[in-house]
């Protein structure tokens, strides 16, 4: 899982980012990943398409 080495892993991790978290959790949702900085969906939402058209 999060291995994005590849158009089709990536195309299917950021699906179910989109999916499974921004499509059903609302913006003030805090996230902490494993790298970089703590965040909220509301503050990475317009990134999606970014992230989407570089490929990560």
């Amino acid at each position: 899982m999060g291995e994005t080495t590849s158009a089709d892993n990536f195309a299917s991790l950021i699906n179910d980012v989109e999916d499974r978290l921004f499509a059903v959790l609302p913006d003030d949702t805090w996230f902490y990943p494993g790298h970089g900085d703590d965040s909220t969906l509301g503050k990475e939402r317009p990134s999606l398409a970014e992230w989407r058209a570089r490929g990560w």
